[in-house]
């Protein structure tokens, strides 16, 4: 019971928003975040609970596909399109959550 008490909370993603260029990610803490550009694509890697979602947004009036899933304990974000990107994160605390920015931009 006391062990209960001491841990912190797990870091979960609590949602997603889209942005014109890019996404926001919400958590309930600071995550550690892995980021990858595959073939074009970007890929984030999150320890983190969280739901799989998956979506589309417009980037200079192309479309950007984004899925996130679960893998292991793990969260993999990709966001691919029909021309290779480049992401740009920006991290802050923001109402006691944390506030993930992904924008995105053809490289």
């Amino acid at each position: 019971m006391i062990g209960r008490l001491t841990e912190p909370d797990p870091l979960e993603l609590l949602q997603i928003e889209e942005l014109p260029s890019g996404l926001v990610l919400w958590f309930n803490q600071e995550p550690h975040v892995v980021s990858e550009q595959v073939d074009g694509a970007v890929a984030l890697r999150f320890t983190a609970k969280g739901q799989p979602w998956r979506g589309q947004l417009q980037l200079d009036g192309k479309v950007v596909r984004w899925k996130l899933e679960r893998k292991g304990g793990d969260l993999l974000l990709n966001l691919l399109a029909a021309r290779p990107l480049h992401g740009d994160l920006r991290g802050a605390e923001l109402d006691g959550r944390w506030r993930l920015e992904v924008s995105l931009r053809e490289k």
